[in-house]
């Protein structure tokens, strides 16, 4: 999912520095081009078929092969070689999977393996993460387009330009390619069937017994947290929750930094120039009125420390009365309620606003995507792996991972290629078990086109069509406004780091203290320390990459 949030570390810092130093000393292969190198033994056995740019590449090669691919979400539970989706991948290619999650924190994971040098084959992570930039630069990964000019011609046909244009470096070569990334033409195209997954939920049995209080308002918002706990002060013989947030983390909450502002309508720009979206009157209006909440009792302790696991099973028991929270992420479980009762789903309703009562300005898609995937410098066999991932991003592999095996998952039904109706009604009614029974419909995402599948996808049924329809004319692209944080070791890459941790730990104390005027002191102390850190040098820097941005973006239009 799409995030505005810068996810740094210091750890990250101490990475990068400890990299360097094993380089220098000849003790790791991640900073020797040379030491990086797989033996010979591991490089790819004389072709059987010759490569060219009108054939995909992966067919010339597709014998027994398995790749080792990171992924940067601790919350991913699935396997590959178990469904029959991805046992038809592998028939097809030779590719097997062997994913590596972290048990624990994604960053220490994450950081570890970047200090000593040892990355797996595949490597997938949020775009905004400041990892992606430590790769780079501790020149651990593989330029994709050198790749493909040796091993793969076919890839750049397959390829879309702009995103390869999009996360070029200025070393002229491109490392990362993005999923669920939409450039300005597809944008053009699509913009009517885009939704957004930024939502305002309430649990609906509970909203409509409490009349559908109007929650726009600072006081109505109050007012309806606090009916529906005097109301429903437990679910199941548990304390219910009056509100329910994405995890706190080392640098925020994203529910309460872009999804809040968003609803809020607050302005990414004035004029041309970046506009400070944090300082906003609108914005900590509303940070005052969730500190009120907090005061009043309406603020659970749960969602200070709950993790993703603690707040899924706990979106599962309907707990939450109401949730600033991404739609997509809760599927499983609004499908457990709707089985249980159609009446205890979620439903997205008009949330907070400013004071004019503007329409929300939702985040949808943009050419940044969600999450970026890369080839590490000790992969085993690089032709195989700049091939894999052609098949991958091409429609036959797109088709092949949404759509699973003709006859097994999918047919040709009434002159269209969809799914079987048994397949679709799992699906429909338990995510879970179709990812386990079937792995297709992006049970694995790792580079899906949320464009070209589409033309495949099945309409939406409810619970979750009414989420999609609620955020439709209200989603807007904020491409211009990605890849625009400095990161890394650079001055202001170190003093954006800097000003995020401050952030992360002042925004609990904020909504955590006792009064207004509390609230000012801590607010104003947090600005002190934003200015001090460095403030004035990282909003130049966000300037001038935001102005580059505009460039590309209109010159991806012609």
């Amino acid at each position: 999912m799409r995030k505005h949030v810068l996810r740094k570390s210091s750890l990250l810092l101490l990475a990068f520095t400890l990299m360097l130093s094993l380089a220098a000393c000849g003790g790791s292969s991640g900073g020797d081009t040379k030491a990086a190198e797989p033996e010979n033994k591991n490089e790819p056995a004389p072709e059987a078929k010759t490569v060219s740019a009108d054939e995909p590449g992966w067919k010339a090669d597709t014998s027994p092969i398995t790749f080792d691919w990171y992924l940067n979400f601790s919350w991913f539970a699935n396997k590959w070689g178990v469904d029959p989706t991805s046992q038809y991948v592998t028939k097809k290619t030779g590719v097997s999977v062997n994913f590596i999650v972290p048990a624990g924190n994604e960053n220490e994971k994450l950081n570890t393996m970047i200090a000593s040098g040892s990355l797996p084959d595949f490597i997938t992570l949020g775009w905004w993460e400041d990892a992606v930039k430590t790769m780079i630069e501790g020149d651990l990964v593989l330029p994709l387009n050198k790749l493909a000019e040796e091993y793969d011609p076919y890839f750049i046909k397959v390829a879309d330009p702009a995103k390869m244009a999009w996360y070029k470096q200025e070393d002229g070569n491109t490392y990362v390619y993005p999923n669920s990334s939409s450039s300005p033409k597809d944008f053009e195209k699509y913009s009517r069937e885009y939704v957004s997954n930024q939502t305002f939920l309430v649990r609906k049995d509970m909203y409509e017994a409490l009349g559908k209080p109007d929650m726009r308002t600072p006081e109505g918002f109050l007012n309806a947290l606090k009916m529906a706990k005097e109301k429903f002060p437990e679910v199941d013989g548990q304390p219910m929750i009056p509100l329910g947030l994405t995890e706190f983390n080392d640098v925020g909450n994203g529910s309460l930094e872009g999804y809040l502002q968003n609803f809020l309508a607050i302005p990414y720009e004035k004029d041309g120039k970046l506009y400070d979206r944090q300082t906003d009157p609108e914005y900590v209006r509303w940070l005052k009125t969730l500190r009120q909440a907090n005061e009043q009792g309406l603020l659970a302790k749960d969602i200070f420390i709950d993790k993703r696991p603690q707040m899924e099973e706990k979106i599962a028991q309907g707990r939450y009365f109401a949730m600033i929270y991404q739609r997509s992420d809760l599927t499983a479980q609004e499908n457990a309620l709707y089985a249980k009762d159609p009446n205890s789903v979620y439903i997205a309703v008009d949330g907070p606003a400013n004071t004019k009562m503007d329409p929300p300005t939702l985040a949808g898609p943009g050419i940044s995507g969600w999450t970026v995937t890369l080839i590490s410098k000790n992969v085993k066999d690089k032709a195989r792996a700049i091939r894999f991932l052609e098949y991958l991003i091409s429609e036959e592999g797109q088709k092949d991972l949404y759509l699973g095996e003709k006859g097994v998952t999918y047919d040709t039904i009434d002159g269209k290629d969809q799914f079987k109706p048994e397949a679709l009604e799992l699906l429909n009614k338990d995510r879970s078990a179709f990812d386990k029974k079937y792995g297709a419909s992006l049970t694995f995402w790792m580079m899906q086109d949320t464009n070209m599948i589409l033309q495949w996808q099945p309409p939406s049924v409810e619970p979750f069509k009414q989420m999609e329809d609620w955020t439709k004319g209200k989603t807007k692209s904020f491409s211009q406004y990605d890849n625009i944080n400095p990161t890394g070791n650079s001055e202001e890459g170190i003093a954006s780091n800097k000003i995020a941790q401050t952030w992360g730990k002042t925004l609990p104390k904020l909504l955590l203290s006792k009064s207004d005027e509390e609230f000012d002191k801590l607010w104003n102390e947090f600005l002190e320390k934003r200015d001090k850190a460095g403030f004035a040098k990282v909003e130049a820097f966000k300037q001038a990459k935001f102005e580059d941005n505009v460039k590309k973006l209109q010159e991806f239009l012609k």
